[in-house]
């Protein structure tokens, strides 16, 4: 990348890739998981790293590094999976690399693996950011565009061909964003020889959170039987106490295998079974799936085991096992009410971002459940996948716990009238389409968020997003679908084809800072303006204001807790008088503080966090706590254990 024209051609490379993508989807996306035919195997861990530093950036791809290894083409440091790689070492330009990256690591396959031609052995990446080339023994098996989500490859023919049970992995991934990424981004030359040396580059973002780069989620290999189950599509209904439980089951390998499905209740019992591979199970006194303080009994989930015989010769055996939790529960829009099982449902919860310390967006999994823990002590029913697919797990976290999402694709920062062309409509179709695949089993999903804040007052945007949300109602009719606006006053092309309104607003903050007095004002004329164009049920999708932790003035001013109090407690007024009308909820901007790029609006990080970084509690903290609890124990049916001591 050290010329205009290694741009161009890192910007083919990636075009390229987005087209091949677009045209043809991968199979099905279940998470791996251990049965009697299945095993899996965690290769995460420690990895060799080495980052091409060519003014090129493409020194690996001519030196083909792949197909020795990596310590033998030069220098190499360790590096954990998953982590971002950014905040690992102590140098700047780690920190701050745009380009390729390259990963190693040699695992040991198990002898049963590859001896049993049966088996299909798969390797499976949990994501990358942002363009993937995967490599096994030096031959290329598959590549993937697009961060946050998995991507998988059938390694089996490649270990077959190599004598011995070792496998070598190499990983190359490139965080360049181009104007069709998800999200977009430019890479800028600067020409100016006075200022700066040739060849000088820098990443340019329209978006407020840090380009975390690196392998962020484990890395796995696991076996299928060849007749195995590739998908699986479950729907759920209820009337009265019947629940009923449509699903779709998909095997490859085999042509002549017969599906059969059984539904337990959490004791162990059966509750319902069938045979064949599509069908609709019938469930009696049925337990709802409910969210967090809305039931006493919040987020039960059935487990369905789905098994695949095969018959020969008059004899019947198993040839693939895979087991898949099922929450039953509806979900339904009106002109002013969300309903999940045709109750009201009022979200009060959280924007995150996947950002720690160190690990950057790294998984981890004590992170994970100390934020579970944070939010249900506050009192938070849902919060918003701000602005990606997080990881698979904290989706299954979220089904066991109550806790409701809105899945939300990378489609922030989309601000250039370019990145509304067909090739970038075309990527963020498929993205969708990964998205949906990957999490449409997952109860805790309740909503499909197809972008955040873009420019939707471009001309192209209305095209763009009505196909996009279309497109998205095609994949999923079962959930309604949004996507975040900036408060403009009702004028967003996007609006009229969501089933959701949601709305970003700073009033105070981006918008006349330090006058919280007019607030209400603002907010409500807000409101107003919305609703009456559009008679679509509204969330407040992010509000809030930095605050450095320990801070503090009286009066309050911008930046102390104080401050961020006050804003939040005069939002909260107008929620109160709204959400007895047509807004269904409010999620605060942010749960925690999270990195940033460096600029002058940031003091290493955005501040508006109600915990820290390190996920202690800010003033405003204690107040949401108390609010939330006060709203869920409006509805009257918690019990007593779940009710807020304080009220």
């Amino acid at each position: 990348m050290g010329s205009s024209g290694a741009e161009r051609a890192a910007e083919r490379l990636l075009l390229a890739a987005l087209c091949s993508v677009c045209q043809a989807l991968q199979d099905g996306m279940l998470f791996p998981t251990e049965s009697p035919s299945r095993e899996v195997k965690d290769v995460s861990g420690l990895w060799i790293f080495r980052a091409d530093e060519s003014p090129e950036r493409s020194r690996g791809f001519e030196q083909q590094w792949y197909k020795s290894p990596l310590a033998e083409t030069g220098p190499v440091i360790d590096m954990p999976v998953p982590s971002s790689y950014n905040d690992i070492t102590q140098d700047a330009q780690i920190r701050d690399f745009i380009g390729w990256v390259w990963y190693e690591k040699d695992v040991w396959v198990p002898a049963r693996w590859i001896q049993d031609r049966g088996t299909r052995i798969v390797l499976r990446v949990g994501s990358a950011h942002y363009y993937s080339v995967l490599w096994v023994n030096g031959v290329k098996v598959t590549e993937h565009v697009g961060g946050h989500l998995p991507f998988e490859a059938d390694i089996s023919g490649v270990l077959r061909q190599t004598s011995g049970n070792q496998c070598r992995i190499t990983i190359a991934v490139n965080n360049t964003l181009t104007l069709e990424t998800l999200p977009p981004g430019t890479i800028q030359y600067m020409t100016d020889r006075s200022r700066y040396p040739a060849g000088y580059f820098v990443q340019n973002t329209n978006f407020d959170f840090f380009n975390y780069a690196g392998i962020h989620r484990p890395v796995l290999l696991y076996t299928t039987p060849k007749a195995h189950i590739d998908d699986i599509t479950v729907e759920t209904t209820f009337s009265d106490n019947i629940g009923l439980v449509s699903f779709n089951v998909s095997v490859l390998g085999s042509s002549k295998a017969a599906v059969k499905v059984t539904l337990s209740a959490q004791d162990g019992r059966c509750v319902a079974s069938a045979d064949g591979s599509r069908g609709v199970l019938k469930v009696t006194d049925v337990n709802l799936w409910w969210p967090y303080l809305m039931h006493e009994n919040p987020a039960y989930l059935y487990s369905m085991e789905v098994s695949v015989h095969r018959t020969c010769k008059c004899l019947t055996s198993v040839t693939d096992v895979y087991t898949l939790p099922v929450g039953i529960r509806t979900v339904k829009v009106t002109s002013t009410q969300f309903l999940i099982n045709n109750k009201p449902f009022y979200f009060h919860g959280v924007n995150k971002h996947e950002d720690a310390d160190i690990r950057g967006k790294g998984f981890d999994w004590p992170l994970v459940v100390k934020d579970f823990n944070l939010m249900k002590w506050m009192g938070a029913n849902s919060f918003r996948t701000s602005h990606y697919p997080y990881a698979e797990e904290i989706l299954q976290m979220a089904d066991r716990h109550g806790i409701v999402i809105i899945d939300e694709c990378p489609g922030v920062g989309i601000k250039d009238i370019r990145s509304f062309g067909n090739v970038s409509l075309a990527h963020h179709l498929t993205f969708m389409e990964e998205l949906v695949r990957r999490d449409k089993n997952h109860p805790s999903v309740v909503m499909w968020s197809v972008a955040n804040e873009p420019a939707s007052e471009m001309p192209p945007a209305g095209f763009y997003f009505k196909e996009l949300v279309s497109h998205t109602r095609s994949l999923d009719s079962s959930r309604p679908v949004t996507y975040i606006t900036a408060s403009n006053y009702a004028r967003d092309l996007g609006a009229p084809y969501v089933d959701v309104i949601c709305v970003n607003s700073y009033f105070s903050w981006y918008q006349d800072p330090g006058h919280t007095e007019l607030i209400g004002l603002q907010l409500n004329t807000q409101f107003d303006n919305w609703y009456g164009k559009y008679q679509k049920p509204i969330i407040q999708s992010e509000y809030g204001a930095d605050a450095v932790p320990g801070l503090h003035s009286d009066p309050p001013m911008m930046f102390t807790e104080e401050y961020q109090k006050t804003v939040l407690q005069n939002y909260h007024n107008v929620f109160d008088q709204k959400r007895k009308e047509f807004v269904i909820g409010e999620l605060i901007w942010n749960f925690a503080d999270f990195m940033t790029s460096q600029s002058i609006i940031r003091v290493v990080g955005n501040k508006k966090g109600i915990f820290t970084r390190q996920r202690q509690p800010k003033a405003g903290a204690f107040l949401l706590r108390e609010r939330y609890w006060r709203i869920a124990n409006e509805t009257g049916v918690l019990p007593t254990w779940a009710r807020y001591p304080c009220l």
